[in-house]
């Protein structure tokens, strides 16, 4: 995929073992860029140079750094600043996942944790507080507990497909039910179970925010609209500051009792607002099959 922008851009591909590394970096490599794997920290900068990223000829490149390799937030601090010297867009990407789901799958591998330790449980703790800095760095964070691979590559694939495109904040707008949990990663969340409720309507049960018969329902309640424009008007203000400060991802999550009325037709009302506005915006429903 040829990168029409003229500065390189670098992603620096980090996370817990076992939340989906490997499977990231073949999706970076789908979509283009120059992919190193298990790169130390303080070498970053230098292969960039060495592949001519600064000078265009590899203007995508991604690194996949872990423990191993001397990740943590001083390192990654400094090889951040290096790469912004010689003028270099990054990213950061941290994967995430549940210790439960971590622990399953080191154990269907069968291959050891990178952390040594004296259980699998205490070397995934360990990982995670020593990486606790790191993920607070990271632009963007993908949290794979619920993902397959297909799913994982979507993910990363919406985020990144369109670096080769002029850098802007691209806006994750998602909707969900607080019975199954609130989201792991979200920079701003809303609550609009204020709203009446579609659920017990019984010919709007079985149908969901994607429908016009919910959407109109859920917007007969002036509250509704009212509360699309006083969100909206807040986002219209707050992207492009967040822009400034360099945060190129943010995630919107709308959430609702069970995720499959309100705060679906909310989510994606409140895309096409941002959307009519010039901001990239792409929208998932994590509840609407449940």
């Amino acid at each position: 995929m040829p990168n029409t922008n003229d500065q390189a851009h670098v992603a620096i591909i980090t996370g817990l073992s076992g939340a989906g590394r490997s499977q990231a970096a073949n999706v970076f490599e789908d979509i283009g860029y120059f992919v190193v794997d298990n790169l130390p920290t303080d070498l970053i900068a230098d292969l960039v140079r060495s592949v001519g990223a600064v000078e265009g000829s590899r203007s995508q490149v991604a690194v996949v750094a872990d423990t191993r390799a001397g990740m943590d937030a001083i390192n990654l601090d400094a090889a951040l600043r290096e790469l912004h010297r010689d003028g270099i867009r990054t990213s950061v990407l941290f994967l995430n996942a549940d210790d439960r789901v971590l622990a399953r799958r080191f154990e269907e591998t069968r291959r050891p944790h990178p952390v040594r330790a004296t259980s699998l449980q205490e070397s995934i703790d360990a990982e995670r507080y020593a990486f606790e800095d790191v993920r607070a760095m990271s632009d963007i964070v993908i949290d794979t507990t619920d993902f397959n691979v297909h799913q994982l590559r979507d993910a990363v694939r919406s985020a990144f497909a369109h670096e080769s495109e002029p850098a802007s904040m691209r806006v994750d707008v998602m909707s969900f039910g607080y019975k199954r949990g609130m989201p792991r990663v979200a920079d701003l969340m809303f609550d609009v179970r204020f709203l009446p409720n579609p659920h017990w309507i019984p010919d709007l049960r079985p149908q969901t925010g994607l429908d016009d018969a919910v959407r109109d329902y859920v917007f007969s309640h002036a509250e509704a609209e009212e509360f699309l424009d006083r969100v909206t008007g807040m986002l219209e203000f707050l992207i492009p500051l967040y822009e400034a400060e360099g945060k190129s991802y943010l995630t919107i999550a709308i959430g609702c009792t069970g995720g499959r009325h309100r705060s679906v037709a909310l989510t994606e009302a409140i895309a096409a607002r941002l959307a009519d506005g010039d901001v990239a915006t792409v929208t998932h429903h994590r509840d609407l099959d449940r």
